[in-house]
């Protein structure tokens, strides 16, 4: 008899796959044979929502239930790169008229897609606030050196300066302004 007590080996245990975003998860099953062939229905359905040269090869057909399937077709449509038509195709038991019941277009693992949508409030820095200041006072000090002709002097007012605050000053409801 062996005093030790034996050691089974670690087993290693299979993690499941991670499901990346953006990405269906697939019911797996053998697609229906008829549906699966229909691939033809499939890029005519497709073909009523983009153009035949935006749509690329046939990747796949999955199933998504009892007589749905769906086909996945690459996308050559501009700014969607890695992205993939479907259509989903249907139809009754023991009937081969076949109906379209969705159409569109999915990103896939590959796809480039837009960041997280973040809040304004969020996104400006503290130097952006910094760059709008100078810009603005930029602004402010430029209208007077670009009135070209005029031979004012610098803190002088003119009569139309004057009437113009006087307006101002006198209209009802007006209010001071720091």
């Amino acid at each position: 008899m062996n005093p030790e007590p034996e050691q089974a080996e670690p087993k290693a245990e299979p993690k499941a796959p991670q499901r990346r975003t953006g990405v269906p998860v697939w019911r797996t099953g053998k697609p229906d044979a008829v549906l699966a062939a229909a691939v033809d229905a499939a890029r005519t359905a497709i073909e009523g929502i983009a153009k035949a040269s935006e749509i690329g090869d046939h990747l796949a057909a999955r199933t998504e239930g009892d007589r749905v399937v769906t086909h996945l077709f690459e996308s050559r449509l501009p700014g969607y790169l890695g992205w993939q038509w479907y259509a989903v195709l249907t139809r009754n038991s023991r009937s081969k008229v076949i109906t379209v019941n969705e159409l569109g277009l999915l990103p896939s693992e590959d796809s480039i897609l837009a960041p997280e949508w973040v809040p304004w409030a969020e996104r400006v820095r503290p130097e952006d606030a910094q760059e709008q200041d100078v810009q603005e006072q930029d602004q402010q000090e430029a209208p007077g050196e670009a009135s070209a002709g005029s031979e004012t002097e610098p803190g002088a007012e003119t009569a139309a300066d004057a009437e113009a605050e006087s307006d101002v000053e006198a209209a009802p409801g007006a209010q001071e302004r720091d």
